[in-house]
């Protein structure tokens, strides 16, 4: 079995030490977006682990730790997109033109720098809150749906540059083995934790239509940069919701 599309989404979506592929063939970038959803799942062991092991933990260090864990693990790169995402919406004006030449600056501006930070301090309280109610288990969740986002945006959502690293992912994407990891996941969460997996999964996909529906109306496509805020916006979306649900379970 050829494991370098997995070993190419490690080192894609993480700062994990996985195996660099020796030779990176044309078709490979397209094969590993199948392999995500598993990057997902190791990340939420990685963080769940780290949480559960945590526990005794004042809950807000805890939470600090769990978090720089968590940003570390991805080396920051969906958060890059947030923040590229921001700026350009903000300063777009309602202009796909400006909105992709925006994306293209590597400076962060206000809006850029709040939208991180309102994210970073919404996952902090989040995990906080799941520590604290020995709810820790649920963030091998969120990452694994947030991910599941990725290869279900390429199949349905044009790349909106003419060329990128995404363009060579969709154009050579197995499509049957992607739609099969997409909903394989959400079927997974619902094995998991039962009701808790299927509202999870109902906001996955909630989001997932918002999201693509803003990106479609503004730059008529995707870019990596919006993929990235994608899985931002999942992975505290699902965050706030587990609360609500772990509260519920536990009051």
């Amino acid at each position: 079995m050829d494991l370098r599309p997995l070993w190419l989404a490690g080192r894609l979506l993480t700062r994990l030490p996985f195996p660099e592929p020796r030779e990176i063939e044309p078709g490979l970038l397209g094969l590993s977006v199948p392999w995500y959803p598993a990057i997902g799942v190791l990340l939420g062991v990685l963080i769940a682990s780290a949480g559960t092991a945590l526990a005794p933990v004042d809950p807000g260090v805890a939470a600090a730790l769990v978090l720089i864990l968590w940003v570390w693990s991805t080396g920051a790169l969906h958060l890059d997109g947030l923040a590229d995402s921001a700026d350009a919406w903000v300063g777009g004006i309602a202009s796909r033109e400006r909105t992709l030449e925006i994306m293209k600056d590597p400076r962060s501006g206000p809006a850029a720098v709040t939208t991180i930070g309102l994210v970073l301090i919404a996952k902090w309280a989040g995990i906080q809150a799941l520590i604290a109610s020995g709810s820790a288990w649920i963030f091998v969740l969120i990452p694994l749906l947030a991910r599941a986002q990725l290869p279900l945006l390429m199949l349905t959502t044009p790349y909106a540059r003419a060329q990128g690293m995404a363009s060579e992912q969709v154009a050579r994407l197995p499509r049957r083995a992607a739609w099969a990891v997409t909903l394989s996941a959400g079927i997974v969460c619902i094995l998991i934790a039962g009701w808790i997996g299927l509202a999870l999964s109902a906001m996955t996909l909630l989001v997932f239509w918002l999201s693509r529906r803003t990106m479609i109306r503004r730059i008529a496509g995707f870019t990596g940069d919006t993929a990235g805020a994608l899985v931002e916006i999942t992975e505290t979306s699902l965050l706030l919701l587990a609360v609500v649900l772990a509260t519920t379970l536990n009051p």
